[in-house]
């Protein structure tokens, strides 16, 4: 009687999704670059050094190259939210091919009007296009999910960010939802600590690590809040204390402070999540924006 075959184990083979190049692999690395431990920032560095002989090389020729294991590279990848080295590769190769449109240009002494406002302006689209490659639309769905759903919601900024509080309150207000925002430090601080299951908090921090920000979150948090929190793309101490993180990425630079691009990309944020939220509850949505536009008709001549 013949003997019967082993029975093969099933090929297990990568999803396209885990394949599927991401934009601005490089803005990304950028972004992270001095969070990264010693070795990860050899491969970081690497990587941004010399993209073109990336792409030739396998993963145990780069670890080798930059003295980290195979393991460290691999960890370096999902730490840019990349599935491993092959979807780096296939990243960095559709970058080169295709260069982002606008370069980061510092700004200089001697440059006129015209260069000035070319830089800014290019400056704000890329950090524009830059925060939507790495904005998670689950994450965004999520954080809809969880304010519309909150008894209350409070937000929470402080020095550039504060402008940003204030216009999500404003724009919530204008949809129906009960919001406030706190800017004052020792105000959020109590704020925080009488918070509950049935409140949810929007902090919005670009560094995400502003002692004050930080603070208010994990008091939040400790008292059942259930958190949102938009921040930078990288890694930050207040991640720790948010249940759902939005990410922008904005590059600052020697006269571009954390308070001109990245207020741009928060804002952007911003609208994408006001607008889902009134999408979620389009009746009372519509409702409320027309009865409050009547509202403030009366200001107007």
């Amino acid at each position: 009687m013949p003997e019967r075959a082993a029975p093969t184990k099933p090929t297990v083979r990568a999803r396209a999704s885990d394949l599927a190049p991401v934009d601005n692999a490089l803005a990304r690395i950028r972004a992270v670059l001095e969070t990264l431990a010693p070795g990860a920032r050899r491969i970081a560095d690497y990587v941004l050094e010399r993209p073109h002989d990336v792409l030739k090389m396998s993963v145990t020729e780069l670890s080798e190259e930059t003295q980290a294991s195979e393991g460290s590279v691999i960890n370096f990848c999902q730490r840019l939210g990349l599935s491993g080295f092959q979807q780096l590769k296939l990243s960095l190769a559709q970058e080169i091919v295709r260069p982002v449109q606008f370069i980061h240009e510092d700004l200089e002494i001697g440059d006129d009007a015209a260069v000035v406002c070319r830089k800014i302006f290019h400056s704000g689209i890329q950090a524009l296009q830059d925060t939507l490659s790495v904005l998670d639309h689950t994450a965004l769905a999520k954080a809809v999910e969880t304010l519309r759903t909150a008894r209350r919601i409070e937000v929470y900024g402080i020095g550039s960010s504060a402008p940003i509080a204030d216009d999500a309150h404003y724009r919530m207000l204008r949809i129906g939802l009960d919001a406030k925002a706190v800017t004052d430090s020792h105000i959020q601080a109590i704020s925080a600590s009488r918070t509950d299951p049935g409140v949810a908090v929007l902090t919005i921090s670009h560094s995400g690590a502003t002692h004050e920000t930080v603070m208010s979150t994990k008091l939040a948090k400790a008292a059942g809040a259930r958190t949102v929190v938009i921040t930078n793309y990288a890694r930050s101490p207040i991640q720790a204390h948010a249940d759902v993180v939005l990410f922008t990425m904005a590059r600052e630079t020697r006269f571009r402070t954390e308070a001109m691009m990245s207020r741009i990309a928060q804002l952007c944020v911003l609208d994408a999540l006001i607008a889902a939220l009134a999408l979620a509850d389009h009746d009372r949505a519509t409702e409320t924006l027309r009865s409050t536009f009547d509202t403030l008709s009366s200001k107007r001549f």
